[in-house]
């Protein structure tokens, strides 16, 4: 097929030492809550990025000792020969496609805490790990030698399962980095002092992997361009370093010092290409390829990247999630049919929590093997009807997939524009990213003759019954609670003021109070938080106040909780944390520690509540009660109606509802990824 003109530099074969890429589309290596537990669920994950067309697909950090154990948090593993079958699983099933296999070999150093393995953890000094109350161990010679030998007999099992790229890690904080960091390593051999020492190791194991790997395999290294910060590594350091092994290596991949501030920021905080200006010098000091992220979807803004002289491969991570067919849709010129990331971080936050990643935009993830779901085919259905009530992410989804299947889909919503939630939300300051939700889903329905959309339509009971679909899929979403129940309150808050009671449904549609505003945050996540910082910027007198420890608490998973409560105080929000609203009488708020009990009083003209979300079942119940005349009526609730959530479990709720409809049940059941004695 013929290749658009202007992205045919991006189909281009590269050469990376000894292999060569198809394209320039290169799956840096990403995280994913699978790791050594799921194998399979891995390898069939990794495998779809390659079919759909990505040049390039690597591991995630795949520790190389049990030294380094990062439980519960599920890692890859080359520890000994028993693991090489799982890890070959990938690389032969990324090669069926004509893509490369990276592996990203690691150790994690101080950071880990070997919760399993419950060995020492060793660092460049003792120093405490991330989040347990033990330290590591001071490495002596004789550990040194021990990791080099560790990476060595890692990089050889690692050429053996087949991979074609192979790591070197010096970043991210974990083992490496500590060797670059003047402040942590206070050596005095020849590992310490002296930048040149610093790096000595970083060295030797470029060196020793070369060696280990031969002419079969490429090494890279994963490199912040821009250093660890000035205590550590700074940017000028950084250069030097570059200066010193840049021709080493045979391909560079590029990070940046502010880990969830920048380089995985969510697009609430971070534009597309947001890494440019710091990594756009490396080329000028290397003559290796050169690859890097910024949560790129845009085609042309690739191409530029490569055009300028800033990249050789289009690195990409939560994109590639997204949309596991980027490359093919590019290079098919079909444009409009990506599926592009929000930069939400949901995939992040799931592997944060020790589960597998998933993906708003795209429901498919992580369900390739246990479900046999493939982001870009569904199987046909049996040519009936369906009726959806709800345009929201729900029943959009479902509704896109019901077409897909050749359902004649009918999709009714009360309200004058299709998104529910979503297309409230995205207006929200900093959310205008996730209306691609609603974007992509309402771009897929347009070319389905088979799919109606009837705006402005509240359907009743009655006329449900009525409309004589064969199948009913009720999607009518949730509303914010006004009465204060959620995780701390169980019944309603007494005496409320209503007339003084705002939810976030009521800011979305446009309320914009003045004076002493305090907003209730029982909910822990981005709503609370997004909206403080909203009112605030329309000149109201914000006081935020959490049952958590810290704003947006939950937000730690995605990775912007620290920005979201510098952003909080830049705008002059008071943050109360640990503390409830217990009552509320129109000018005072009542809070109450949620420790003591102890109360005090604050002075308010409105209280926002955000606290949890009631479904809007009334038509599903209705239809299903004891005395409803729909006895045989094929009626299913999706999403928010059914459980109030996120909006990665709506959509899941409606692909899920969709893609199983009119399936046997025997053929439904998830398998199970397991170890079998």
């Amino acid at each position: 097929m013929r290749i658009e003109p202007r992205y045919q530099q991006l189909f281009e074969p590269l050469q990376i030492g000894p292999v060569t890429a198809k394209n320039r589309f290169y799956q840096v290596p990403h995280c994913t809550g699978m790791g050594h537990a799921l194998p399979r669920t891995l390898a069939a994950m990794r495998a779809m990025k390659a079919e759909g067309g990505w040049g390039v697909v690597c591991t995630e950090y795949c520790s190389i000792n049990p030294t380094s154990d990062d439980h519960p948090h599920p890692f890859a593993a080359v520890w000994d020969d028993g693991d090489l079958a799982n890890l070959a699983a990938m690389a032969d099933q990324v090669h069926a496609h004509g893509a490369l296999a990276g592996i990203e070999l690691w150790h994690g150093g101080s950071y880990v805490s070997n919760l399993a393995t419950r060995l020492p953890s060793i660092g460049v000094r003792s120093m405490p790990s991330r989040t347990e109350p033990i330290q590591s161990q001071r490495m002596d010679r004789s550990d040194i030698r021990a990791l080099r030998q560790w990476h060595r007999a890692a990089a050889t099992r690692a050429r053996l399962a087949g991979f074609d790229i192979i790591y070197v890690y010096p970043t991210h904080g974990y083992l490496l980095s500590e060797f670059l960091s003047r402040s942590l390593n206070d050596r005095s051999d020849e590992y310490g002092g002296t930048l040149a020492n610093r790096v000595r190791l970083v060295r030797e194991l470029i060196e020793e992997t070369r060696d280990a790997v031969g002419d079969r395999c490429a090494v890279a290294v994963r490199f912040s361009a821009d250093g660890h910060g000035d205590a550590h590594l700074s940017a000028d350091e950084a250069r030097d370093v570059l200066g010193m092994i840049g021709e080493l290596p045979d391909l560079w991949d590029l990070v940046v010092s502010d880990y969830y501030g920048e380089e995985m920021a969510t697009s609430r905080f971070a534009r597309e290409a947001s890494l440019e200006d710091r990594i756009a010098y490396v080329k000028r000091i290397t003559s290796k390829p050169v690859v890097s992220v910024g949560r790129f979807t845009s085609p042309d803004t690739m191409v530029r990247q490569i055009r300028s002289g800033i990249l050789d491969f289009i690195g990409a991570a939560r994109p590639s999630i997204a949309d596991p067919f980027l490359p093919t849709k590019i290079r098919e010129d079909r444009i409009d049919d990506i599926r592009e990331c929000i930069g939400c971080n949901i995939c992040y936050a799931y592997n944060y929590r020790g589960a597998a990643i998933r993906c708003t935009q795209n429901p498919t993830m992580g369900e390739e093997w246990r479900r046999g779901w493939h982001p870009e085919h569904v199987p046909a259905g049996d040519g009936g009807s369906v009726l959806i009530v709800g345009a929201g992410p729900a029943g959009l989804e479902a509704a896109h997939i019901l077409g897909k299947r050749g359902y004649t889909v009918a999709l009714a919503d009360a309200a004058a524009e299709p998104g529910g939630r979503v297309t409230l939300e995205s207006r929200l300051p900093g959310l205008a990213e996730w209306a691609r939700v609603r974007d992509y889903r309402l771009g897929q329905i347009k070319g389905m003759p088979n799919v109606s959309v009837y705006l402005g339509s509240a359907l009743s009971a009655a006329e449900v019954r009525e409309f004589g679909a064969d199948h009913v899929l009720i999607a009518t979403g949730a509303r914010w609670r006004r009465n204060g129940v959620g995780r701390c309150h169980a019944n309603p808050i007494p005496g409320l003021n209503a007339g003084s009671v705002l939810t976030p449904d009521d800011l979305m549609r446009g309320a914009r109070p003045q004076g002493k505003v305090t907003v209730f945050d029982d909910d822990h996540y981005y709503m609370g938080p997004v909206l403080a910082g909203m009112l605030a910027s329309t000149g109201a007198l914000v006081t935020y106040v959490t049952t958590e420890g810290k704003a947006g608490h939950w937000s730690q998973y995605t990775g912007e909780q620290e920005r979201t409560q510098q952003q909080m105080l830049e705008l002059g929000i008071e943050i109360i944390v640990n503390t409830t609203v217990d009552g509320f009488d129109g000018e005072f708020v009542s809070l109450a520690c949620v420790y003591s009990g102890r109360k005090h009083l604050r002075a308010a003209s409105t209280l926002v509540l955000v606290t949890s979300r009631e479904p809007s079942d009334a038509l599903y119940r209705e239809l299903v009660s004891p005395e409803s005349e729909s006895i045989d009526l094929k009626i299913q609730r999706i999403g928010d109606c059914r459980q109030p959530a996120l909006i990665v479990h709506a959509v899941y709720a409606g692909h899920k509802a969709a893609r199983e409809l009119g399936e046997v049940p025997e053929r439904l059941a998830a398998k199970r990824d397991r170890t079998v004695i």
